[in-house]
């Protein structure tokens, strides 16, 4: 019998206030910062300048919270925020298909805001919003 790993994890996107709300995170609630990368500390796409201002913002953060994870990113891409609706939910596995899966049948009467596809930190990624209007990121675990 083959086991497969899935987990649900709470993603924030904040507006330039992801610094901030990992201290408030940390001194609040014991969270421990396992990871993090600022948009400064990516290669640079000449396609695409990021702001001197914005080389601090956080391009991708997770906190340990007791047994939990949170993960916790700036947008910089210049899509519609709000705040208050800025939880989606990771769904991450260790298994492709299973990914795909999950994809295919949230993306039923809903909407593709990215194909699910391989992507230099998993060998698939996808993000996808269901037919109650709640997104859903999903993530296997791995490189590609």
């Amino acid at each position: 019998m083959i086991v497969v790993s899935a987990s649900l994890i709470p993603f924030l996107e904040m507006n330039g206030s992801a610094n901030e709300a990992i201290d408030l995170y940390v001194k609040a609630l014991d969270a421990k910062v396992t990871y993090i990368l600022r948009f400064g500390d990516m290669p640079e796409n000449p396609e695409v300048p990021l702001l001197p201002e914005k080389k601090d913002w956080v391009n991708y953060a997770v906190l340990r919270i007791g047994d939990s994870e949170l993960q916790i990113t700036d947008n910089v891409t210049g899509s519609t925020y709000e705040k208050g609706t800025q939880i989606t939910i990771v769904v991450q596995t260790d298994d492709k298909e299973k990914a795909t899966q999950y994809f295919e049948a949230l993306k039923q009467g809903g909407r593709v805001n990215n194909p699910l596809e391989a992507s230099f930190f998993s060998p698939a990624y996808g993000n996808v919003t269901d037919k109650f209007g709640i997104t859903f990121r999903i993530l296997t675990k791995g490189r590609q």
